[in-house]
C-alpha cells in the first residue's frame, strides 16, 4: 500500500515562496508518476505539476509555468514542489498524487490511484 505524506504548506504574502514535500512509502517508485494538484473552495481539483520518475519528464499547468518547479529526491523517496512568486490565486489545498506507471495525461486526477491528505497554502495580498 502506497502512503503519501505532504508537508511544507503555510501562509505567505504575495511574492513569497514555499516548498512542498511529498514523502512516499510502500513502493519503489523508480518508474512512477507523481503529481501535485490543488483545490480551492468551490473549484475543481486541478493539476499543477507532474513528473515521471523513470525519465524525469515534467509537466506544468500554464498558470504556474516559470514559477513552480517539481523535482525528485530518489534517495529519500520524496518529490518537492518549489513555489516562487506566489499569488493570491495560488491559495488552495495542495495534494500529492502517485501512480506506479507512466501517466499519459499527467495533470488529470483520473490518472492517479494514491493521494496524500493535503497541505494548505494561503497567499495573502
Amino acid at each position: 500500500q502506497v502512503h503519501l505524506v505532504e508537508s511544507g504548506g503555510g501562509s505567505v504574502q504575495a511574492g513569497g515562496s514555499l516548498r512542498l514535500s511529498c514523502a512516499a512509502s510502500g513502493y519503489s517508485h523508480s518508474r512512477a508518476t507523481m503529481g501535485w494538484f490543488r483545490q480551492a473552495p468551490g473549484k475543481e481539483r486541478e493539476g499543477v505539476a507532474s513528473i515521471y520518475l523513470g525519465g524525469s519528464n515534467t509537466y506544468y499547468t500554464g498558470a504556474v509555468k516559470g514559477r513552480f518547479t517539481i523535482s525528485p529526491d530518489n534517495a529519500k523517496n520524496t518529490v518537492y514542489l518549489q513555489m516562487n512568486s506566489l499569488k493570491p490565486d495560488d491559495t488552495a489545498m495542495y495534494y500529492c498524487a502517485f501512480a506506479p506507471l507512466w501517466v499519459a495525461w499527467a495533470l488529470l486526477p483520473s490518472g492517479y490511484g494514491y493521494w496524500g491528505q493535503g497541505t494548505q497554502v494561503t497567499v495573502s495580498s
